[in-house]
């Protein structure tokens, strides 16, 4: 495991040093995933950022949040039928 931390370590080291700051994070944080006690199969697959990559026009106009998908299987309400409902007779 040791070696894996300093294989890691070299790496991040090399990226840091090509200014490739965001592949240095990804390597430190694997290497506390390593340290905390996961194994190196496990530190490689966690998603160590935390969020989905955006991807491009997927986001709202003007916000940096993607737009929301509705669960699987869900199916909206019907919408009403606006000639009845909430309607009352005229003169009752």
């Amino acid at each position: 495991m040791t070696d894996t931390i300093e294989t890691l370590r070299v790496k991040m080291e090399a990226a840091a040093r090509d200014l490739d700051f965001e592949e240095a994070k990804r390597l430190r944080d694997r290497i506390n995933l390593i340290r905390g006690g996961a194994t190196a199969g496990e530190a490689e697959e966690a998603d160590v950022a935390g969020l989905m990559r955006q991807r491009p026009g997927a986001m709202g106009l003007g916000t940096s949040q993607q737009r929301m998908e509705p669960p699987s299987g869900w199916t909206p309400p019907p919408k009403p039928d606006l000639l009845t409902s909430g309607r009352r007779r005229r003169g009752s």
